[in-house]
């Protein structure tokens, strides 16, 4: 075949790379489509960036075709004899000079596209992680479910207040085989820094009631570890209970705790702080006490969040607390534990803005 017009041969090959430029861009624009269509999809939400991506890649695309449409039609009349048929194909290199001179142009402007796709979805993924982070903190100081423990029933109830890291917690773990720990405590202040001390308060005290035999040594060396970290703003209060089903009985240990109470040979009665807050003292000193433990007696556990629910100048108050349980404790201990939540919402003149930990055990 002989070539007729051979400036054609020179527009063709003008129009393949005008095409290739424009590829280019569409492409990037294309891999930007994607990631955020499956975006959208994953979070089930109409996004408008979807709608300006794909209009972009769009135009990219249609001059992309075009441009390969014009480069293969100007090859093919290269090879025919009409001289006048090169004029149309002679215009096009405006458009071809223009791509070529603002080509970096455009490749930076899909490159931009595509980059902030990504960052836009980096930003979702790390705001997504920020409003999780808090609730999976909340679940390993207060987690929704405790395990069974032969031998005893446990009801429980947790209300984050209104921060969004907690500084109230829980904790039930078997010590030996016989002997059960019962934990809740609440670390003063809020905000991250509280949250991250009762996570380590908690694991700490599990590990010093295994090793001590009494709560009151296991929290005595909980508040030597604590104090040495030098943060006496974080004041922490506790209480922990360690049951022996052999002996049938609990022993207890109070960091400046509001009072816990026990239903026991048809009384309720308190069991009150002995020893002060956590890091208040390093030196300070904390004892055990025992009490008898018979089948059907129940153990209420709570954070000063239900407490000091008020109304006006009122508070909800341990009195309050300590007559909810003796006006049925034979109910059912987490209605017992919601019960109490809901008694102080009803008090309440604003709703609760302080964590509440309630934590209710039954030795069955």
């Amino acid at each position: 075949m002989i070539v007729e017009q051979p400036v054609l041969i020179a527009v063709a090959v003008a129009c393949g790379v005008a095409a290739y430029v424009w590829a280019r861009s569409s492409r990037r624009l294309l891999r930007a489509c994607r990631r955020i269509e499956r975006d959208v999809a994953d979070h089930d939400t109409t996004d408008e960036a979807l709608v300006l991506a794909r209009s972009a890649f769009d135009k990219d695309l249609h001059t992309t075709i075009l441009y390969s449409l014009l480069g293969l039609s100007a090859f093919i009349t290269a090879f025919l004899p009409h001289a006048w048929l090169q004029l149309p194909f002679l215009l096009v290199l405006v458009p071809i000079a223009i791509s070529l001179r603002y080509g970096p142009r455009f490749l930076s402007a899909a490159r931009l596209a595509e980059e902030r796709s990504l960052l836009e979805r980096r930003a979702a993924e790390v705001l997504a992680q920020e409003e999780l982070a808090p609730m999976r903190w909340s679940e390993r100081l207060a987690p929704a479910h405790l395990p069974d423990i032969e031998g005893f029933e446990v009801g429980h109830v947790y209300q984050p207040g209104a921060g969004a890291m907690a500084g109230d917690f829980y904790d039930i773990t078997p010590t030996a085989l016989t002997r059960l720990a019962a934990v809740i405590g609440d670390v003063g202040g809020h905000g991250i820094e509280p949250s991250i001390t009762a996570f380590q308060v908690k694991y700490l005290l599990r590990v010093f009631l295994r090793q001590y035999r009494d709560p009151g040594q296991a929290v005595e060396e909980l508040n030597v570890v604590l104090s040495a970290q030098g943060r006496p703003e974080e004041l922490v209060s506790l209480c922990a209970v360690v049951f022996d089903q052999m002996a049938g009985t609990l022993r207890f240990a109070s960091a400046g705790h509001p009072a816990s109470w026990i239903w026991h040979g048809g009384e309720v009665r308190p069991l009150r702080s002995t020893g002060p807050l956590l890091t208040l003292d390093p030196n300070g000193s904390y004892t055990s006490r025992e009490l008898p433990l018979d089948p059907g007696d129940v153990l209420l556990l709570y954070t000063d969040g239900l407490a000091e629910a008020r109304s006006g100048e009122q508070l909800f108050g341990e009195d309050r607390v300590a007559g909810i349980l003796r006006r049925d404790p034979g109910q059912d201990l987490t209605t017992l534990c919601k019960t109490l939540l809901e008694a102080a919402r009803d008090f309440a003149s604003e709703p609760l803005t302080d964590d509440v930990a309630i934590l209710a055990i039954r030795r069955t």
